[in-house]
């Protein structure tokens, strides 16, 4: 499925981005509206609007593993000692861009 939102055109190199992580599966960049001291996006390369679209079985449970995975590797490159991840799914539930991501932020 073709992405068609504002991380698709980050992860296709269309507009620019502060990318602070990226290998085949993942990239991370600095949210432009940051409400932390640190506010990293962390994205699967793989266009899944929301969190409720993973499917729920074992290859939908080791992409999410991978994900919050990635998120524990760039905050200890980061040298972040505190911090919190937060996934934002649907309207309903604060969601704004519609490609699943977690925010990884730290005010430490």
């Amino acid at each position: 499925m073709d992405n068609p939102t504002v991380f698709g055109r980050i992860i296709r190199r269309e507009i620019p981005a502060s990318i602070v992580y990226e290998d085949e599966e993942f990239i991370a960049f600095q949210d432009i509206r940051p409400r932390s001291k640190v506010h990293i996006l962390v994205c699967p390369k793989e266009y899944i609007p929301t969190l409720a679209d993973y499917p729920d079985t074992e290859e939908g449970a080791l992409k999410l593993g991978k994900l919050l995975l990635t998120a524990n590797r760039i905050a200890r490159q980061m040298g972040l000692e505190g911090y919190f991840v937060r996934i934002h799914v649907g309207e309903k539930g604060g969601q704004e861009v519609f490609h699943m991501h977690v925010h990884l932020r730290s005010d430490a």
